[in-house]
């Protein structure tokens, strides 16, 4: 006789038949529309702009480090196309994920024929093979697109319209271009003077400083008010902000517009952070920069996933975050973002430029009880902003997020309080715990009954009164 748990193991293992085959055609549909729409685009680009926007299905072409400079050029031409220092730029902080996205198909089909040869090859000997190390430079493959990105930045082409055809043209998200300043957009709150300690609010992806501002500030009690300088950001691309089409939106470049626009424009010497899912990233970099000025630093679903041994971080992190699955939903949305880059670009476009759609969208979320600014900071971005921050940030930095944490347990004395909502779909709580394993004396706090916003969207006067505590601790810490 069957048991209930037997008949729920069964109902979810067809569950998860279903969702693989779905998720196959509707995927390896989508390999196809987006290799579709990569013409289409250059197309218009061309018809409306005179020029196509390069995209990073176009063929590779070979970076040659020699003496601190990089010297990129076509594969078997000799001739020049740009020179760099490598002051000007790290190649390294440009992800691969950009322009190595696999088809469904043919991941499938790799990783058929390498199981296939790994158990062939532990029937015969293996063979070492000897490296040459005797050349003097070092050669790797970087993406057209890059290559068209960098020499925009040293000027060899002339700048595109601001906004571009296919962005979005609303006075919001182009507020910066009318204006004189090269500096992220701050919210700031608080006393005008410096009275007592700052606080750096970060945003997640394709978010903006109201996720803060409009949640857990104005919960805040008016002592804290009056006691501590806030700072809730745009992040460069984001809100606000400043969105510039040449821009790889690269680690270095981010933390750089938080430095410029918040710790410089504002004198600030030490201060807190709090972060929220990308935006942890960030706040573990800065963090490593800054390791006697930070006071404390306070995760909310931190995107970490250890990269388990022989697989490439960037690669495997993209996976983990956008794993092609058309359940759950938000894992379906993530995959659209992070693998294809035109369909995403023409859902972009569609919600920018269609205001029928955007305001369908607003009256969805708010009948479902979620406030319009997160819609409102969801469409306030361009595509070029979001697919380099998602995979220059959460994809490129797999690597390294290791490292950080590992200088956050040796090198910081701060306290690390981390909050992580327990029915997250999209950044499992066994993120946050591995986090606990790299920096023991972090303090974890796994909230019930919430995802990856309502864990902070719905509680936010319980997370002030709970930031608050966490900044009085430390103060009686000193």
């Amino acid at each position: 006789m069957l048991t209930r748990f037997d008949v729920m193991g069964s109902l979810a293992m067809i569950g998860n038949l279903i969702n693989d085959v779905l998720s196959f055609i509707i995927f390896s549909i989508l390999d196809i529309l987006d290799l579709v729409l990569c013409y289409v685009y250059k197309i218009l680009d061309f018809v409306i702009e005179s020029e196509w926007k390069p995209c990073y299905c176009s063929s590779p072409k070979e970076a040659i480090t020699s003496s601190g400079k990089i010297l990129v050029s076509e594969k078997g031409e000799s001739n020049k196309i740009v020179c760099l220092t490598s002051t000007k730029l790290h190649l390294e902080e440009i992800s691969d994920t950009l322009y190595t996205r696999p088809s469904l198909v043919s991941e499938v089909s790799k990783t058929t024929v390498k199981e296939l040869k790994r158990r062939k090859i532990d029937n015969t000997t293996a063979v070492v093979t000897s490296i040459n190390m005797s050349t003097v430079r070092s050669t790797f493959t970087v993406n057209n697109t890059i290559v068209e990105m960098l020499r925009e930045k040293i000027g060899a082409h002339k700048s595109h319209l601001i906004p571009r055809w296919s962005d979005c043209d609303c006075d919001t998200c182009n507020s910066w271009s009318e204006s004189c300043k090269d500096t992220l957009f701050v919210h700031t709150d608080g006393p005008k003077d410096k009275v007592g300690d700052d606080v750096l609010f970060i945003h997640g992806f394709i978010s903006s400083s109201a996720f803060w501002t409009e949640t857990v500030f104005p919960n805040f009690t008016e002592s804290t008010k009056l006691t501590y300088r806030l700072f809730a950001i745009d992040l460069l691309g984001f809100g606000r902000s400043p969105k510039p089409h040449d821009s790889l939106y690269t680690i270095k470049e981010h933390l750089d517009m938080i430095e410029k626009s918040v710790l410089e424009a504002h004198k600030v010497r030490s201060f807190h952070i709090v972060a929220h899912s990308l935006g942890c990233i960030l706040a573990l970099a800065l963090a490593v920069k800054y390791p006697n000025s930070v006071k404390s630093l306070t995760l909310i679903a931190p995107p970490y996933f250890p990269t388990p041994k022989g697989e490439q971080a960037t690669q495997y992190m993209m996976r983990k975050v956008a794993p092609r699955r058309v359940w759950p939903l938000i894992a379906f949305g993530a995959s659209l973002a992070c693998w294809y880059e035109h369909v995403s670009r023409t859902i972009c476009l569609l919600i920018c430029k269609n205001h029928r759609i955007w305001e369908f969208l607003t009256k969805l979320i708010t009948r479902n009880r979620i406030k319009t600014y997160l819609i409102k900071g969801f469409c306030c971005h361009t595509h070029n902003a979001a697919w380099h921050t998602l995979h220059n940030i959460i994809c490129g930095t797999a690597g390294k997020i290791e490292g950080y944490l590992d200088m956050v347990q040796n090198r910081l004395t701060c306290s690390v309080n981390i909050f992580h909502g327990e029915d997250d779909e999209l950044i499992p709580v066994e993120c946050s715990s591995n986090v606990k394993t790299k920096v023991p004396r972090a303090d974890i706090k796994v909230v019930e009954k919430k995802d990856h916003i309502t864990v902070v969207v719905g509680r936010q006067e319980a997370l002030a009164r709970e930031l608050e505590e966490i900044w009085k601790t430390t103060q009686l810490n000193r």
